[in-house]
């Protein structure tokens, strides 16, 4: 197959853009030499591209039955069988649908999208069929994945099982709300800014953000190469676990994996007592303008449950915490509108697994950029505004302070073995109607993810778990360690867990 060539005014159009004035003389000269480069490039699309190979057969996936789906969560149903043995035999599991699933419908909650069929198995998919659990279809996300609430999805809201008028959070919304509903036993969500652990807040389950690297990527739409994470979430704390030694470790096709580490055994974790165990609660993660006084103090009776129990509990201070937002909206907002807009999800300078089916697929948002959400058109208004502005100096600030933060959570770290606070300052809030304000809207997309956005940026892992109920809403208590100690997090969490059964 020829490689499209581009005309000489395609070619005039192209230097242009990169701020080249080029008479026609020189135009005539590059037109003839860049041809030999571009038979290259014929050369290369003639091979056949180099994917892993789909392990376990399946057909494509149906839409749910109407009246099936009444919290709006399932995008896709399948029926995808496992391993006949494994540490998830018989276990149902739904995948964020930001994750591939070879020969099943893909749409990342974008309209744009709709319609796109994978040619790969995300790591993760692989590994958990490996492991013996049934895929039970795609959960419902947000527009690209862009939002903290429930509500950007191009297919409606996806509503919260404890009360269907409010939010279940996102990205991960659909995953939340079918594992809260009983719908499966575990999903796969995605955490670039809290996605995984907000919907575990307002929907009252267990969600983990491991560690930046512990879980390769490979496969899901990138948001920002430096905070994608996926990670399990699950009704309880040993089911989270025994999810997280299913997917954890290196591929070998993810770049952002040291290649030294490993799964751990997370279960050992379970059933030991926290007498000893150093709990630092994190002042400045309550309080903040948008907290709820309730979700505080629910919170914080949940710390002195841990005293309780054997814990060493105090308070401590680090005042930089609360910077860590503008920090993650600076590195969101820039490396999203590079990469997952501009890049076509995957972009450059990386060693990584590229789905070139994904990137063919995502390129047509330039063609249907109207449909965007106001959430993501926000982010790229500003991304790119920014990146004009200041050349790539804002987001490479960012970034540098961001090592700062980190060094203020790990000397915090070193002195205590885990920092708590509310995983949302709030419980879950209604959903925006029809007639609601469009400023409401894009409030309800980062108004939860003050406490959750720091650690995308500083990798460290974060557990949610449910510690109590408000007007019959949950509400979440964060749990973060340090850098690929989730056996602490595991450790903590499930003691705790057994004070409230």
């Amino acid at each position: 197959m020829t490689v499209t060539r581009p005309t000489r005014e395609q070619l005039r159009s192209v230097a242009e853009s990169l701020s080249l004035d080029l008479p026609d003389g020189d135009l005539e000269f590059f037109y003839g030499a860049m041809q030999p480069a571009l038979d290259l490039y014929d050369k290369v699309d003639a091979e056949q591209d180099y994917l892993p190979t789909v392990k376990y057969p399946r057909t494509s996936g149906i839409k749910p039955a109407k009246g099936s789906d009444p919290l709006n969560a399932w995008y896709v149903r399948t029926d995808i069988k496992g391993a006949s043995e494994g540490k998830l035999a018989g276990r149902t599991v739904a995948i964020k649908d930001n994750i591939a699933v070879a020969q099943v419908q893909m749409m990342n909650g974008a309209s744009f999208l709709e319609g796109y069929v994978p040619d790969a198995d995300a790591t993760v998919v692989t590994r958990l069929l490996d492991a013996g659990a049934t895929i039970s279809g795609k959960a419902q996300c947000e527009f690209l994945c862009l939002s903290g609430g429930s509500h950007t999805g191009s297919q409606g809201p996806v509503h919260n099982p404890h009360n269907p008028a409010h939010s279940a959070a996102g990205s991960s919304s659909g995953c939340a709300a079918l594992v809260a509903s009983g719908e499966v036993d575990m999903a796969i969500g995605g955490d670039q800014g809290g996605s995984i652990r907000t919907p575990a807040s307002y929907c009252g389950i267990v969600g983990m953000k491991p560690t930046w690297g512990l879980v390769p990527y490979t496969g899901a739409m990138p948001i920002e190469l430096t905070i994608d994470h996926l990670g399990p979430m699950t009704r309880d704390v040993a089911d989270n676990a025994v999810m997280l030694e299913a997917i954890a470790g290196p591929d070998g096709l993810d770049p952002r994996q040291p290649t030294f580490l490993k799964a751990q055994a997370y279960t050992d974790a379970l059933g030991k007592d926290v007498k000893g165990l150093r709990i630092g609660i994190l002042s400045e993660g309550f309080g903040h303008p948008e907290s709820e006084p309730e979700v505080d103090a629910s919170v914080r009776s949940a710390a002195a449950r841990f005293r309780d129990l054997g814990a060493i509990v105090q308070d401590i201070s680090i005042p930089m915490h609360r910077l860590g937002p503008a920090l993650w909206m600076v590195v969101a907002f820039e490396g999203a509108t590079e990469q997952l807009m501009k890049g076509n999800g995957h972009g450059y300078n990386w060693k990584g697994l590229f789905i070139t089916s994904m990137i063919e697929a995502q390129a047509a948002w330039r063609t249907r950029a109207n449909e965007l959400p106001d959430t993501v058109k926000q982010t790229i208004l500003i991304g790119e505004s920014m990146i004009r502005a200041g050349g790539g100096r804002f987001y490479a600030k960012a970034q540098n302070l961001t090592r700062k933060l980190r060094q203020e959570y790990d000397a915090a770290l070193a002195c205590h073995d885990i920092l708590l606070m509310p995983t949302t300052p709030m419980k879950a809030p209604p959903l925006p109607g029809p007639d609601s304000s469009r400023s409401l809207a894009l409030r309800r997309a980062t108004e939860n993810m003050n406490n959750t956005f720091p650690f995308d940026l500083t990798s460290h892992p974060a557990i949610s778990i449910p510690c109590g109920k408000v007007d019959a809403l949950p509400i979440g208590m964060m749990l973060v360690g340090r850098h690929f100690d989730e056996m602490t997090l595991y450790r903590a969490a499930h003691a705790f867990e057994q004070t409230a059964s």
